[in-house]
């Protein structure tokens, strides 16, 4: 069977609620980062110092997390659509405060409510990687 790849009103989808995500993330609007993932026992968020196991869990790490150093500048994003209800967005950044450079990976799935992240990880490094592709 084959599958569109990166339908483009699908990425703008995506796109769109990735940009109200990142929104969220940055001015710490924990209202929005709960909705905006699945709200499931099977959602998985590896986070920068905790490993989250289902909606419940995830939404308590957001409740204690330090709002401190969250502004962030987007340095490379790639959104890849597979058909027309499963996609993931893969970005870099550069926090302003600190300047440390993260990389943040989420997958993403059409559900009932709308596109929700059903797994993300989220790394921090003190030093820059060297970028290859």
């Amino acid at each position: 069977m084959s599958h569109a790849i990166n339908l483009p009103e699908v990425v703008a989808e995506v796109t769109e609620v990735f940009n109200r995500y990142e929104q969220a993330i940055v001015t710490n609007d924990i209202p929005t980062l709960n909705e905006l993932f699945w709200d499931s026992p099977h959602t998985i968020r590896y986070g920068l110092g905790e490993q989250a196991y289902g909606h419940a869990a995830i939404a308590g790490v957001r409740a204690a997390r330090d709002p401190r150093d969250l502004m962030r500048k987007l340095t490379r994003i790639v959104i890849a659509t597979y058909g027309r209800d499963f996609a993931t967005a893969s970005c870099e950044y550069r926090r302003v405060s600190s300047g440390k450079f993260g990389r943040q990976m989420q997958t993403w799935l059409r559900t009932a409510d709308g596109w929700r992240v059903v797994a993300a990880h989220v790394t921090l490094f003190d030093a820059d990687l060297p970028s290859t592709g």
